[in-house]
C-alpha cells in the first residue's frame, strides 16, 4: 500500500520525474540550469546524481535550438521533457512547439506521435517586470495540437507531469513559481491526473468561482472569505485549461446561477474570455448576473513593488467581484 506524505509543490514535481526517468528510459530532461535550482527551484534536485548528464542535459541558452532538439528526439522515439525556467522566453522557440511538435500528428494522417512535454515556469512578481513574469496559457491554448496543463497543488503537479510524459503527443506543462513553497498531500506510487477534467475543490450554491494554477490558492481564500458573510461560493479547479471540461463549468453554473472566473493572464483574449464564452453560448439560460472576470490589467507586468501589489490580482479581488453578483442576506 503507498504511502502518504506532505510534499511541497517543487517536490512533488521532482518525485514524478524521479519515478518516470526511473520506469522508462526514454525519459529524459533537458533544458537551461537544469544543474542549478536558481533555475529550476528543487524540481530536478538529485536527477543528475542518478541518472547522469545523458538523460540530465544542461543547455547553452538557445530555446529555439533545445525545444526543436526535445521535438527531434519525440518524433523519434523518446520521451523529452524540456524546461524554460521562465516562460517568456519559450516565444523563442515557437517554430519547433507550433509549427512541429503541434502538428505533427495531424499532418502524418495520425500515425506520427511527437511525445514530448513542454514545461514553462512563471515567474510573476519579486519586481522582475516586463520580460521576466509573463503567463503565457491562453498563447498556446489556441493552438490546435497542443494540450495545456496548469496544476494548484502538489497531488496535481505530480500527477499531471506523470499524465503528460505518458501522453502520445505534445503536452504544456505550465506550473508557477509562486506555488512552490505550498505544501499537501502526496502518494508515493506513480498515479495520473487526468488531462482534461477539473474537479470542484469547494461545493457551493451561491455562485461558481472558476480559477486555475495559482489563482486557486487565491480563490480558496476568497471562498473562505465569502463564507464568513455567509455567501457559498462552488470553486472549480480547471487542472487543464486545453482541452476544457466545459461539462464540469456548465454543470456547476445550471445550479449557482453566477459566474466569476480567476485568471493568473491578461483579460483580452484569455483563459477567462474562453470560459466566459463557453458559458454565454452553452449556458446563457442558466445565468441570473453578468460574467466578471479578475485577470491581469492589459499592461505589462510592472518593476515596482508597490505597483506589483495592485497589478497582481488576489483574495480581496475575486471577493469584490464576487460580492458584486451575490445576493445580500
Amino acid at each position: 500500500m503507498s504511502s502518504i506524505r506532505k510534499l511541497p509543490y517543487s517536490l512533488a514535481i521532482n518525485e514524478a520525474l524521479h519515478q518516470m526517468m526511473s520506469q522508462d528510459k526514454s525519459v529524459f530532461l533537458i533544458g537551461q540550469g537544469v544543474k542549478s535550482p536558481w533555475y529550476v527551484g528543487n524540481t530536478a534536485q538529485g536527477l543528475l546524481e542518478r541518472f547522469g548528464e545523458k538523460r540530465v542535459i544542461d543547455t547553452p541558452v538557445s530555446e529555439n535550438a533545445i525545444t526543436g532538439a526535445a521535438v527531434g528526439a519525440a518524433i523519434a522515439g523518446m520521451r523529452p521533457v524540456v524546461v524554460h525556467p521562465r516562460m517568456d522566453f519559450m516565444l523563442y522557440a515557437m517554430d519547433p512547439i507550433i509549427n512541429e511538435a503541434a502538428n505533427w500528428h495531424y499532418m502524418n494522417g495520425g500515425k506520427g506521435s511527437v511525445p514530448v512535454v513542454i514545461w514553462g515556469i512563471i515567474n510573476r512578481g519579486g519586481e522582475q517586470a516586463a520580460q521576466h513574469s509573463q503567463a503565457l496559457h491562453a498563447t498556446f491554448a489556441h493552438v490546435p495540437g497542443l494540450k495545456v496543463v496548469m496544476p494548484a497543488t502538489p497531488y496535481d503537479a505530480k500527477g499531471l507531469m506523470i499524465a503528460a510524459i505518458k501522453d502520445r503527443n505534445p503536452v504544456i506543462y505550465i506550473d508557477d513559481r509562486w506555488l512552490y513553497g505550498f505544501e499537501d498531500e502526496v502518494p508515493e506510487e506513480i498515479y495520473e491526473v487526468k488531462i482534461g477534467k477539473g474537479m470542484v475543490r469547494r461545493p457551493g450554491k451561491d455562485a461558481t468561482l472558476v480559477a486555475a494554477s495559482f489563482m486557486v490558492q487565491e480563490a480558496m481564500k476568497a471562498v473562505q472569505m465569502m463564507e464568513e458573510e455567509k455567501l457559498s461560493v462552488e470553486l472549480i479547479d480547471l487542472r487543464t485549461v486545453k482541452p476544457l471540461d466545459e461539462d464540469l463549468i456548465l454543470e456547476s453554473v445550471r445550479k449557482t446561477g453566477r459566474l466569476v472566473i480567476a485568471d493568473g493572464g491578461w483579460k483580452t483574449c484569455g483563459l477567462a474570455s474562453e470560459i466566459g464564452a463557453i458559458v454565454a453560448e452553452k449556458g446563457f439560460e442558466f445565468l441570473k448576473a453578468p460574467i466578471r472576470r479578475v485577470s491581469l490589467p492589459d499592461c505589462p507586468a510592472p518593476a515596482s513593488r508597490t505597483l506589483e501589489a495592485a497589478y497582481y490580482p488576489s483574495a480581496e479581488t475575486i471577493c469584490s467581484a464576487l460580492r458584486m453578483l451575490l445576493p445580500k442576506n
